[in-house]
């Protein structure tokens, strides 16, 4: 069990018999009210995305989870492939399951695959991962008191924004949990 004050972002948990992993989360104190939680969850099997507001101090099931390491091999129309690194066994996922992670996966990628009694639910992303800039566009530099910043487009089809200084063809480090650029590689 755990309660609102132990969950992660990422984190999957069983509420009425259905798997949910917490796409963000929010305490929100409210006057002379208790505090309650406010979760967006994504629905593992389905993928669609529910609302709900819980009292701070609420338990959840924590759902059990295998995991394994799996290197991308390629994606075809909406399955993505993946190979167990351990024993060669072939898993396809697809994009509904992948969720977020389909803008960061790049050939020959590790990842850790998810399963819920036997079944692949999903993969975990490494923090942070290098990408190279495929297209950019031009950036006016001017009198600017903070970091003036350009949209660009990755390797992966990612569409974010950089500092002006970055060029196509530069690898960058990207946050895989907010989508946002980090620094250059």
């Amino acid at each position: 069990m755990v309660s609102t004050g132990e969950i992660k972002r990422g984190m999957t948990i069983e509420l009425d018999g259905i798997l949910y992993q917490i796409v963000e989360f929010q305490h929100i104190k409210l006057g002379r009210g208790s505090a309650q939680v406010r979760m967006k969850l994504r629905n593992v099997r389905r993928g669609d995305l529910v609302e709900k507001t819980f009292q701070a101090g609420d338990r959840f099931a924590r759902a059990r989870l295998d995991h394994r390491n799996v290197q991308f091999q390629y994606h075809d129309g909406d399955l993505y492939h993946f190979m167990d690194t351990g024993n060669y066994e072939q898993v396809a996922l697809d994009a509904t399951q992948l969720g977020d992670a389909v803008s960061y996966l790049t050939d020959g990628m590790v990842v850790i695959l998810n399963e819920y009694e036997g079944d692949p639910i999903g993969v975990d992303m490494p923090a942070s991962i290098v990408l190279e800039v495929t297209e950019v566009e031009f950036g006016i530099k001017g009198d600017t008191a903070t970091g003036a910043t350009k949209p660009a487009t990755l390797e992966t089809g990612l569409k974010l924004n950089v500092p002006l200084f970055i060029s196509k063809g530069d690898k960058i480090k990207v946050d895989t949990r907010s989508g946002e650029y980090l620094e250059r590689a």
